[in-house]
């Protein structure tokens, strides 16, 4: 019995080691797998947030590189497509504010997914009238044969128009990676812009050996819709991810107990704990609703919040502006197509401000800046930067010579109003119409309106290969009989103008990474200022105020000075004014960077105010680390409390990668 027992006793024990061990390394075996689990859920949400971040951004800058492919295909003033512009942002001003602040309480993933579905229904609509408008119809002169036949540009009755046919073409692990794919998708979004303008805008509907132009051509239009589609399509596939992602994805233990967390992990924590709390006790609307006033109150009654939402306004009036229409400047300034702009704004000008925008956080984590350094420096990137775009008021082409618009016929420097000049002593027999756009480029070198206002009395080949002889009024220009013929097209600008185009690029590209530099210590102003449970409904009503102040009216004001510099309209076929056909470049010059630099002169002002209100509050560090994460630990509750008045808003603290995790 007493072996019996022993043996008993250590069977037990052994039986109790075994359940113990399988225990344990069942509850290992479970914690791992709650790991790998919370990691994926992570990296699956960061992944398909990166992928909407790039949806979005890429929709809205192909939005800008098509710009000028939009007011030539629907033949709108520049005014008309900047509305168009501007209401990109007018779906966002019914649900912002809602979403900002209901949306920590509700479904997260699924109300990104649907967002995503909406734009990708909005981006498909932008494309729609391509298909329901008819093919383009571009002008051009030909002639039935390459040898020189009797056609006459000149000498036309009104009723009968020139062989001039109407070719009709048928045709994160942590946010840094987030916002840095935001950045990846305007590089796209314009690359894209560039390679839709190559293709013709009725490509797959037409015979493309029919038409006579290329993407070099005043004429062309590219294929603009299909990078709507595209980016459609994107957005599709950018939510799927959301719907089947959990409504919460859970947080380790290490987090949930840590004493010593950041501001911004005991923020989470709390968030987390609430959402313990059932679903129907936790969303209670009514309430909700009540704070909402209150929240506002608080927002807008922080001196330094206020005063930077002002200051962020003015300057994105200044940036949405100066980016939404600087394809057309450069095509227009510098004579270059929308395909090389497009290209090069892509590829240089978006990775500049990218790297701008890395810059900033780089030198935040440096320096180990404070929230007054990131003031200083924030300022500092704008002061330096548009003191940089002063010089580009010095670097640009001068008007090319067009008769009857920037000269004279006899070559003469002057100022026109073209409906009284158009018409000269060596065109005046040919009944010319003063509203047709089909440039010719005599040997001259001056470009005529159109080789009836030329006085070309014959042609030779067709299409944009034709060449045009006899032609009146490049004879009187040139003073020799010798010279009277024209070419298809408007004649190049002066030589010193591809100079003048590479010093723009130069300081454009120092210019954008100057000015981003001060993105992400601003940005970091902005989250240390206000009350971290006030952060979502902050962000939100700042990016409300951007885009109803900013990125509506920016667009529409900017086009409406343009179009106050253009010097030749066209005219729709159903009758009335269409799109400018050319714009006087110093004028169009001095408006575009005048309005850009005035409005960066305000935004500079106010942000001085934002930093002389920072001083008055802040409390220059005189203790530890340490010290300081003491006593957040003692004060956590009465921070809360006393948030409006407490200088520990302003007087943050630091810790490594603090700014990356924002």
């Amino acid at each position: 019995m007493e072996i019996s027992s022993k043996e008993n006793a250590k069977l037990f024990s052994k039986n109790t080691i075994l359940s113990i061990d399988r225990a344990s390394s069942k509850s290992e075996s479970s914690a791992s797998k709650k790991k790998e689990t919370l990691c994926g859920g992570i990296k699956i949400f960061l992944g398909a947030l990166s992928f909407v971040y790039f949806a979005k951004a890429l929709s809205g800058s192909y939005l800008k590189s098509t710009i000028t492919q939009i007011e030539r295909r629907f033949d709108i003033p520049s005014s008309l497509v900047g509305l168009i512009d501007g209401s990109f942002e007018i779906g966002n001003l019914l649900i912002i504010i809602l979403v900002s602040y209901f949306g920590a309480k509700l479904h997260r993933p699924k109300i990104i997914g649907a967002g995503c579905l909406i734009m990708s229904v909005g981006t498909f609509l932008i494309a729609v009238p391509q298909f329901f408008m008819g093919h383009y119809q571009y002008k051009i002169l030909s002639s039935s044969s390459n040898s020189t036949v009797s056609i006459s540009p000149c000498l036309q009755d009104q009723n009968q128009i020139p062989v001039s046919v109407l070719e009709s073409s048928q045709a994160q692990m942590h946010a840094g990676c987030v916002q840095t794919v935001a950045i990846i998708g305007p590089i796209f979004g314009f690359l894209l812009g560039s390679l839709c303008a190559m293709l013709y805008v009725d490509f797959g509907f037409v015979d493309m050996e029919s038409i006579t132009i290329t993407h070099k051509d005043s004429q062309w239009v590219g294929a603009w819709w299909l990078g709507y589609l595209i980016a459609g399509v994107i957005s599709i596939l950018a939510a799927i991810p959301f719907w089947f992602l959990p409504k919460h994805l859970p947080r380790p233990e290490s987090q949930k107990d840590s004493s010593s967390s950041s501001e911004q992990s005991k923020f989470i924590t709390e968030d987390s704990r609430e959402h313990h709390i059932t679903y129907e006790e936790q969303v209670k609307m009514l309430e909700m609703a009540k704070d909402f006033l209150p929240s506002l109150k608080s927002l807008l009654g922080n001196p330094v919040y206020s005063l930077y939402l002002c200051s962020s306004i003015i300057q994105f009036n200044s940036l949405i502006g100066m980016v939404t229409y600087k394809p057309k400047y450069i095509e227009q300034q510098f004579g270059q197509s929308s395909t090389k702009t497009n290209f090069i704004i892509g590829l240089i000008n978006i990775p500049a401000v990218a790297l701008g925008i890395f810059s900033g956080g780089l030198i935040m984590k440096k320096f180990r800046l404070n929230v007054l350094g990131a003031a200083r420096l924030s300022l500092g990137s704008s002061f330096f930067g548009y003191l940089l775009l002063l010089s580009l008021f010095a670097m640009g082409c001068k008007n090319a010579d067009v008769a009857g618009l920037t000269v004279s016929y006899q070559g003469q420097k002057e100022e026109f109003h073209y409906e009284q000049t158009l018409i000269s002593e060596c065109n005046s027999g040919c009944q010319c119409s003063k509203n047709e756009w089909d440039p010719i480029c005599g040997e001259n070198g001056i470009t005529y309106v159109s080789a009836c206002l030329a006085g070309c009395k014959m042609a030779n080949g067709s299409g944009k290969n034709m060449i045009f002889y006899n032609c009146s009024c490049v004879e009187i220009a040139e003073s020799s009989s010798r010279h009277s013929s024209a070419v298809v097209g408007p004649c190049q600008k002066g030589n010193e103008c591809p100079k003048m185009f590479l010093y723009f690029l130069v300081i454009s590209v120092i210019t954008s990474y100057t000015l981003s530099v001060g993105g992400t210590p601003g940005y970091i102003l902005l989250l240390r200022c206000i009350n971290p449970q006030l952060k979502s409904f902050a962000l939100g009503i700042y990016t409300l105020a951007i885009r109803v102040l900013a990125g509506i009216p920016a667009p529409v004001y900017f086009g409406l000075s343009i179009d106050t510099t253009c010097l030749k309209w066209g005219s729709r076929r159903c009758g009335g004014q269409g799109a400018c056909k050319l714009y006087d470049s110093n004028a169009f010059r001095y408006i575009y960077l005048g309005l850009t630099i005035m409005l960066g002169t305000m935004s500079t002002f106010l942000s001085v105010a934002v930093l002389v209100v920072l001083k008055k509050r802040y409390i220059p560090h005189s203790e530890t680390i340490a010290t300081i994460e003491d006593r957040e630990t003692t004060t956590a509750t009465n921070r809360k409390s006393n948030f409006v008045n407490s200088d520990h808003l302003i007087q943050t603290t630091y810790w490594p990668e603090k700014e990356t995790r924002l």
